[in-house]
């Protein structure tokens, strides 16, 4: 794949922007350890104002993470814990009588926020589920007969256990594409676990009135942010800066479309898998002080915004193949084909 030859030399907003991610990373570094992968994520989410899905085990920090991140910059943070009981009022709020003047007063709900932690969402049912379309594609919410704007900017982080099925409803393909993202989280290496085992030790008690509780890792999260909106807004106009090459975009186009015409592969990409491909690409090069991307780029993302956009066919699912396999063959078949260019 071809790239930019020549070193462009960072403008004086680059760098501020590179020192205001930097000041994020060593924030949430206080509380969450050796997670630097899945923080680059979440800030690909947030630069390009998309949605990112964070599947793991339970207790890999999934949600201390979210809530790390949504104290270093200075936005409004909700988090709702989705349950089989959960309504769609729930999240994006409801009509309600007022008595005084016998006129329905609306009741916004926790989804008019920044960042919206959606915990567990595959525990909701699929009503509830839905629920989230409109908003996260459109970024408004219909409640009676009006409509609402979500705030700028508006983030969902849903998190969901791969493993635990009982009491869960898989999300169906209109949402898992609403996603640019599904980041997949592995368990820490011996000695990130020791590093957190020692920092939880040290935590101690706090105190509460007349009596006290034993502090968590949530008690850690510094309320302070070490950025503002306007941070954020010279992140996101100078990820819109980047600079993409028309060799780059023909890979781009190139691998979604064998993920079409693959014959183990019952559902290919959409667009949007191209559109988030590019934009998260144009991000990941941002966060490591590039004004333009490289091959690295594409093969680093291409897992966490195709594989979840996949489906393969029941034949190869028999055959023992895994969408990642399949995946990895794809992207080695786009590398070989641009080395003996």
């Amino acid at each position: 794949m071809t790239t930019i030859s020549s070193h462009t030399t960072p403008s004086t907003k680059t760098s501020e922007t590179v020192e205001f991610i930097q000041r994020i990373r060593e924030r949430v570094a206080t509380v969450v350890v050796g997670q630097d992968v899945d923080v680059e994520r979440l800030l690909i989410a947030l630069f390009t104002s998309n949605h990112i899905l964070l599947q793991g085990v339970p207790g890999i920090a999934k949600t201390l993470l979210a809530s790390a991140l949504s104290k270093t910059i200075d936005l409004e943070f909700s988090r709702v814990q989705f349950t089989i009981d959960l309504l769609p009022s729930d999240i994006l709020g409801s009509e309600i009588l007022d008595q005084r003047t016998n006129l329905f007063q609306v009741n916004k709900g926790p989804i008019f926020t920044n960042f919206l932690l959606a915990d567990e969402i595959n525990r909701a049912a699929p009503k509830v589920q839905g629920a989230l379309l409109e908003a996260m594609q459109e970024r408004k919410v219909t409640i009676g007969k009006e409509t609402f704007k979500l705030p700028a900017p508006f983030l969902v982080i849903a998190t969901q256990n791969p493993i635990e099925q009982a009491g869960t409803f898989e999300l169906p393909e209109a949402q898992l594409d609403r996603f640019m993202l599904c980041h997949r989280l592995d368990y820490p290496e011996p000695d990130d676990e020791r590093e957190i085992l020692r920092r939880n030790m040290k935590l101690g008690v706090r105190r509460e009135e007349s009596g006290a509780v034993v502090r968590t890792e949530f008690d850690t999260l510094e309320h302070e942010p070490v950025g503002s909106s306007d941070d954020l807004i010279a992140a996101m106009t100078a990820v819109q800066d980047v600079y993409v090459s028309d060799t780059f975009l023909e890979h781009v186009v190139e691998i979604v479309k064998r993920t079409r015409t693959d014959p183990r592969i019952e559902l290919g990409g959409s667009p949007r898998a191209g559109i988030a491909l590019i934009a998260a690409s144009r991000a990941r090069a941002l966060i490591h002080g590039r004004d333009y991307v490289v091959p690295e780029d594409l093969f680093a993302l291409a897992e966490d915004v195709i594989l979840h956009r996949i489906r393969l066919n029941y034949e190869a699912l028999a055959d023992g193949m895994t969408g990642a396999i399949v995946l990895q063959e794809l992207l080695g078949e786009i590398g070989n084909v641009d080395a003996s260019s």
